[in-house]
């Protein structure tokens, strides 16, 4: 494992998922689990996250398309918190909303609007 990577990554994570989110995840994760939190700390988030020529915010759009796209949606949910961690206004999620349903389905743009609408409302963002 390279450390910096990971250390870098953890940071990462923690920036766009939460303090909170994420130390739970460490702290609940065992024999089974715990190499894959290294895997997605070095590589997910040290690696591809903490790839700069990307910034935060826009690799958070992304995120949200693919994932709707791929119909992960208490993945989805959980990016959508990150995406708006990092930038990401209601103006802007709109119009991801409508990519959404063009390229993956109306179904898919239903379900994300809808998850989109409870996690703005939890922010106070209604």
């Amino acid at each position: 494992m390279d450390k910096a990577l990971w250390d870098k990554g953890l940071a990462a994570r923690k920036s766009t998922l939460g303090a909170e989110y994420v130390e739970k995840s460490l702290s609940t994760a065992d024999d089974f689990n715990a190499e894959f939190q290294d895997m997605l700390n070095e590589f997910c988030w040290g690696k591809i996250w903490g790839d700069d020529r990307i910034p935060p915010k826009t690799r958070s759009m992304m995120n949200l398309t693919m994932l709707a796209a791929l119909g992960r949606m208490h993945e989805w949910e959980l990016h959508l918190n990150g995406a708006l961690n990092n930038g990401v206004t209601k103006e802007e999620l709109k119009a991801i909303l409508h990519q959404i349903a063009i390229y993956s389905g109306f179904p898919a743009g239903v379900e994300c609007f809808r998850i989109a609408r409870k996690v703005l409302q939890e922010r106070g963002m209604k």
